[in-house]
C-alpha cells in the first residue's frame, strides 16, 4: 500500500486495480488509445513527446535530501510550495476521471526491493509500467522500504508561472514524501526512468552500486553491457547461449548483480527477425509498442519507419525472451563491455581496459550520435558524453558513483572492455557501421576467454589495448589506424576525438582526489 501520504492522495479517487495485461490491452483499445498489431502488440502513439524531457525533471529541496543532491544542470530544484500546487493539480485532474493502478516492485534482490504503487489515466501506461516492473501481489518477506507513489496523467499541465516548472511538463519527485508526479507527457519512459533516479539515490546508502547496463548470465558468473541509446545494450545482451538477465537496469550488491526491472525496453527501428531473433519474438500480445507505424492493410508494424520517432519501442516482461533469468539474480560479474557508438571511426572495434583506464571511460561515458537520429543535429557526427553512462539518472555526485564502480572492479578482478559498435574504416558518411555479425564475435570471445592469450598492441592515441586477432573477425578490422583509407586522415579526426575527451573529463579533474588512480590522456 501507499504511504499515508500517498492514502491521502488516493482518497476519492475511482481507480481500478492491478488489472493483468489482457483486462489492460481491452481497456486500452476500448478508449482508443492504443490498436492491436498483426502479431498481437498494442500500438500506442505518444504525441509530440516521443522521448524524455530532462530540462522538465525536478527533485524537490527539502530538508532530507538538499545536502546529498548533485544540484545543477542535471538536478534541477523545486520547492516545496511549487511541488504542493502540482500535487493539488494532478489530484483534481485524477478525481474527474477513472485511473488504473498497480502495486509493483523494483529490485529482484528481496535484501533491497524497493514497492511501487503507480497511478496512471491511461490504460496503455499501466500496462507498460505492469510490463517492465516486478509484479506481486504480496510484498517480498524481507521488505524494508516505505512504498514510492508515482502519479502520471499526460493531461495535467503545469502552469509555469504559478508552479514554478520551465513547461508546462513536469516530472517532480519528493524523496521526503515519496512521491513522484509526472504530467504534460505521454512519453511512459518517464515512469520508468524516474524509479530509476530513486533506486540510484537509494540503493548506494546500502553499499549497492546502480548501474545503467545490461546483463547477462554464464556458468558461475555474470557479464555487464553499458551503453547510451542506440549502442546496443538490449541487443548484445540477448545475442548468443548466455540467459538474459536484464536489459538495463542494475544493483551490484555483496551477493552477485540483480535486475532492478522485471522487463525490457528495447529500441526496434530497423529491428529484424534475422538479427534480432529473441526481440522479434517477444514482440506479441502483451506487449507495448510505442510510435510504430502500422501498415494500413495488414496492420504489421513497420519497424523501418521513423515517421513518428527514431526511439521507436517495444516494451515487455523479461519473460518473453526464451532462457531468460527469470529471478533477475545472478553471479558477480567477470566482465564488462563498455558499449559506444563511435561515429568518428576512431575507437578500436574491441580493446582492453586496464583498471585506471576503466574509471575514465566510466567517468566520461561516451558515444556519438549522427544526423537523422534526432532532430536538430546537423550533417557531421556530434561527441555525446553520459557520466557513468546514466548522468540523466545521477541525483549523487558521479565521484560516489566511480569510487562503487572502482572497489567493484578491483575486489572482484573483472575485466572491462571497451567495444565501438559504430564506424570503421573511416567516419559516418566515409566508413561503415561494424557489421552485428562482427560486434557478437568479439564479445562472445571476450567472455569465452578467446582473447586471453592472443598478442595485443598499443592503440596510439587513448594507449587502448587492442586485441591482434580474434575468432570469427578479420584481423584488418580490429586496428583502425590500419583500416582508414587515409592514415593522416585517421590521425586528424583521432586527435579531434582526444581533445573531446580532455575538455569532457576537465570538469571532474578539478575535484578528483589526488590519490585516486585514474589513466588520464
Amino acid at each position: 500500500m501507499p504511504t499515508t501520504q500517498g492514502l491521502e492522495v488516493l482518497s476519492g479517487l475511482h481507480t481500478v486495480h492491478n488489472l493483468p495485461a489482457a483486462a489492460l490491452v481491452e481497456e486500452a483499445i476500448r478508449h482508443q488509445e492504443g490498436f492491436l498489431a498483426d502479431n498481437g502488440a498494442l500500438v500506442v502513439h505518444t504525441g509530440r513527446f516521443t522521448g524524455r524531457s530532462p530540462q522538465d525533471k525536478y527533485i524537490v529541496y527539502e530538508p532530507s535530501v538538499a545536502s546529498e543532491i548533485e544540484w545543477g544542470a542535471v538536478n534541477h530544484p523545486l520547492s516545496e510550495e511549487s511541488f504542493h500546487r502540482l500535487l493539488n493539480r494532478m489530484i483534481a485532474h485524477l478525481r474527474s476521471q477513472t485511473v488504473y493502478s498497480q502495486n509493483l516492485w523494483a529490485g529482484a534482490d528481496a535484501h533491497y526491493t524497493l514497492p511501487l504503487f503507480v497511478v496512471t489515466t491511461h490504460a496503455w501506461q499501466s500496462l507498460f509500467i505492469r510490463q517492465l516492473l516486478l509484479r506481486s501481489e504480496q510484498p517480498p518477506l524481507m521488505q524494508r522500504e516505505d512504498p514510492f507513489t508515482v502519479l502520471c496523467a499526460p493531461d495535467c499541465f503545469a502552469v509555469p508561472e504559478e508552479d514554478g516548472t520551465r513547461s508546462e511538463t513536469f516530472i517532480a519527485i519528493h524523496f521526503g514524501q515519496r512521491l513522484v508526479l509526472i504530467g504534460g507527457t505521454a512519453y511512459a519512459g518517464e515512469i520508468k526512468k524516474a524509479v530509476f533516479t530513486i533506486m540510484n539515490y537509494l540503493l548506494p546508502q546500502k553499499g549497492v552500486f546502480p548501474m545503467h547496463c545490461a546483463a547477462n548470465a554464464g556458468k558461475g558468473d555474470s557479464a555487464l553491457f553499458f551503453g547510451l541509446s542506440g549502442t546496443g545494450k538490449t541487443t548484445l545482451s540477448a545475442l548468443g547461449d548466455r540467459p538474459l538477465i536484464g536489459d538495463d537496469e542494475h544493483g551490484w550488491s555483496d551477493d552477485g548483480v540483480f535486475n532492478i526491472e522485471g522487463g525490457c525496453y528495447a529500441k526496434c527501428i530497423h529491428l529484424s527477425r534475422d538479427s534480432e531473433p529473441h526481440i522479434w519474438d517477444a514482440i506479441r500480445f502483451g506487449t507495448v509498442l510505442e510510435n510504430v507505424e502500422l501498415e494500413k492493410d495488414t496492420r504489421r508494424p513497420d519497424f523501418d519507419s521513423d515517421r513518428y520517432t527514431e526511439n521507436t519501442r517495444a516494451a515487455y516482461p523479461i519473460e518473453f525472451i526464451p532462457q531468460a533469468v527469470v529471478s533477475g539474480k545472478g553471479d558477480h560479474p567477470k566482465n564488462l563491455c563498455f558499449l559506444t557508438a563511435d561515429a568518428f571511426g576512431v575507437l578500436p572495434p574491441i580493446s582492453r581496459l586496464s583498471l585506471g583506464q576503466a574509471c575514465y571511460h566510466f567517468l566520461n561515458g561516451y558515444t556519438a550520435k549522427v544526423a537523422g537520429t534526432e532532430r536538430g543535429l546537423g550533417r557531421e557526427p556530434q561527441a555525446v558524453f553520459s557520466t557513468c553512462f546514466a548522468e540523466p539518472f545521477l541525483p549523487l555526485s558521479p565521484l560516489r558513483y566511480l569510487a562503487m564502480f572502482r572497489e567493484k572492479l578491483a575486489r572482484h578482478a573483472a575485466t572491462v572492455w571497451l567495444v565501438n559498435t559504430g564506424w570503421i574504416e573511416g567516419p559516418y558518411g566515409v566508413g561503415r557501421r561494424i557489421p552485428l555479425e562482427c560486434t557478437q564475435a568479439l564479445i562472445e570471445a571476450a567472455l569465452s576467454g578467446a582473447l586471453e592469450n592472443v598478442g595485443y598492441q598499443t592503440e596510439p592515441f587513448f594507449g587502448l589495448s587492442v586485441p591482434l586477432q580474434a575468432p570469427k573477425v578479420p584481423a584488418g578490422l580490429l586496428l583502425p589506424q590500419r583500416n582508414w583509407p587515409s592514415r593522416k586522415n585517421y590521425e586528424e579526426m583521432a586527435r579531434a576525438l582526444v581533445q573531446r575527451f580532455r575538455e569532457n573529463f576537465s570538469r571532474y579533474a578539478v575535484a578528483f582526489p589526488h590519490d585516486f588512480p585514474i589513466e588520464a590522456l
